[in-house]
């Protein structure tokens, strides 16, 4: 295999985070700051109505394997129920959809950190190959989690599926950082922790896949086989060493 470029995924593959965006602190929290922005509503309606305007967006998308905008959400949550005679400023009412998105993130994050080895094989890796990143999830979230782990700067392009209103195991996400990799997918390796998302989606865009099998993702999917297992990241050496000998 004449190797050129390598693809990962973020969460569960380079970034081992616990998020858990269920828990009643998220929309206790969101409920006290609104009713400074003259937004009146419990913890309960906000939950509710966030989970509908993120049902009505994946609906409304038309896309087989749809994604939510979260930033998008809470701007439509801020139209439907700010109060017009309540005096906000236009930057910050302008503002509040994005830090809105960052509060409900940050509370629900229990954990965030790199898998043992990532950054010592990106150091590695850095001029050898092309890096770049195709992963569900949003900008939002995404890019402040790179950064605060100290990745970011690795990969060109980065390609998340809420800025594309699809996600894994859509194709164009895929063809999207190959595109912009410039490279063939028989030149690149897709690295992922989600047996589905991941390898099943990579594999039918043509790229040879590697599967971790970390603490998340899903494990089996009947049909579907990576070229190369590894159960600690710091194995990825060998499984790009035994693919560019096929």
């Amino acid at each position: 295999m004449d190797l050129k470029g390598i693809i990962f995924d973020i969460n569960g593959t380079l970034i081992d985070i616990l998020t858990d965006e269920g828990m009643e602190e998220i929309f206790r929290a969101i409920s006290h700051f609104l009713t400074y922005q003259g937004i009146d509503l419990n913890r309960w309606q906000i939950k509710e109505q966030y989970e509908q305007i993120m049902e009505e967006q994946r609906r409304e998308s038309g896309e087989g394997f749809p994604e939510f905008d979260a930033v998008a959400l809470w701007r439509e949550f801020i139209r439907r129920h700010r109060k017009p005679s309540w005096p906000l400023a236009a930057a910050k009412v302008e503002q509040m959809p994005l830090f809105l998105a960052e509060i409900y993130r940050g509370i629900s994050r229990q954990r965030l950190r790199l898998y043992p080895g990532v950054r010592e094989v990106l150091e590695e890796w850095r001029g050898r190959y092309r890096l770049a990143v195709v992963s569900d999830g949003q900008s939002a979230w995404a890019m402040p989690e790179m950064r605060a782990t100290g990745i970011h700067s690795f990969f060109r392009p980065i390609v998340i599926s809420g800025d594309h209103g699809f996600r894994k195991p859509d194709p164009r996400l895929f063809e999207k950082a190959l595109a912009g990799m410039r490279l063939k997918p028989k030149n690149v390796v897709f690295v992922g922790n989600d047996m589905y998302r991941d390898i099943y989606g990579a594999g039918r865009v043509g790229m040879k896949t590697v599967f971790f099998s970390s603490n998340q993702g899903r494990k089996e999917m009947e049909g579907v086989a990576a070229d190369y297992i590894i159960y600690q990241f710091a194995e990825i050496r060998q499984a790009i060493a035994f693919l560019k000998q096929r």
